[in-house]
């Protein structure tokens, strides 16, 4: 069964797929419309194993929403399999694909009770969320126009001191009007993939906003902006407990960081920041297979793939 958010450029398939005569975790890929043609690029992120049932699924797909090919970063973790896995995924059909996200992840585990979780983490971060409690900092979901708009305020000021690309306000804006404005349950999770803002407030305003995920087991963190003023009451540290409470509260599992560095970070890394912040949690550092496409348009893929490679060396370039 397929659905789409037609109310924007972009849309999301959605197909249920049955192991062994039940519903197994839902697929959703959005779908990406390439500027002044008539493709599109599909984007299946955090998916599950890509069995045959799934690679049928994505011909689908790209079959019905003309897609030159299907981005897929599937939370398969490598472990000690890694050729293995990659010789399987060629064996597919796949191709590496140029990453959106790192394959590095933390992942941390939010069953465990509030004592545990807190005794797991730095005590740096512990020390920092009750600077923000002593401060008075409030943080609560915020899904209102104006919260949004903060957030696309902030991620423009956070892209510009930090000099990393990011989405642009439109896009964000299309993500929202798809994903945005769901009903907020605590009974049960979800296999609809819904989108949260969870704000933090200091003396009446947004200093911090984080767009928030929530599919099946887990509660997603993609995308967080912040401003440079009152840095000082650690608004973020509180943001990221809070969030994990959340995720306890909607009874899921586990919380995604959504991205790391590798193993062994490199401290001149403009994402060192981000990845040590995300490491004072407790979370497991996880390695995934990485980002594979199916191609469904061979030829039109190696044009694509030529374009872009040319559109980064300019923005590299001009960055320097």
């Amino acid at each position: 069964m397929g659905q789409t958010g037609e109310k924007t450029g972009v849309k999301v398939a959605r197909y249920g797929i049955f192991e062994n005569g039940k519903l197994a975790e839902p697929i959703q890929i959005t779908i990406h419309p390439i500027p002044h043609t008539g493709w599109n690029v599909g984007y299946y992120p955090k998916g599950v194993e890509l069995t045959k049932e799934v690679i049928a699924v994505l011909e689908k797909v790209a079959r019905e929403y003309k897609c030159i090919f299907i981005k897929c970063e599937p939370k398969i973790e490598v472990q000690d399999a890694r050729e293995k896995v990659q010789e399987e995924m060629h064996k597919n059909g796949f191709v590496a694909g140029r990453s959106l996200f790192t394959k590095y992840n933390f992942v941390l585990d939010v069953t465990p009770s509030e004592e545990e979780l807190l005794a797991a983490m730095k005590q740096k971060t512990r020390y920092n969320i009750r600077v923000a409690e002593k401060k008075v900092v409030i943080v609560e979901l915020d899904d209102s126009p104006v919260a949004l708009e903060r957030y696309l305020e902030l991620t423009e000021e956070t892209t510009k001191r930090q000099g990393f690309y990011a989405h642009s306000s439109s896009y964000h804006r299309k993500m929202w009007e798809v994903l945005g404005n769901s009903p907020i349950t605590n009974d049960k999770f979800s296999n609809q993939l819904a989108a949260h803002l969870l704000v933090a407030k200091y003396e009446g305003q947004i200093i911090t906003t984080w767009v928030l995920f929530k599919l099946n087991d887990t509660l997603y963190y993609p995308y967080g902006a912040s401003t440079r003023e009152h840095r000082e009451v650690m608004a973020n540290n509180l943001v990221m407990w809070e969030a994990i409470k959340l995720a306890k509260k909607w009874k899921l599992k586990y919380l995604d960081m959504w991205g790391a560095l590798g193993p062994e970070p490199d401290t001149q890394d403009p994402w060192f920041g981000f990845h040590n912040f995300k490491l004072g949690y407790g979370a497991r550092h996880v390695e995934y297979v990485g980002t594979w496409d199916w191609v469904a348009q061979p030829i039109l893929y190696k044009l694509y793939r030529f374009v872009e490679s040319a559109r980064w060396y300019v923005l590299r370039k001009l960055r320097h």
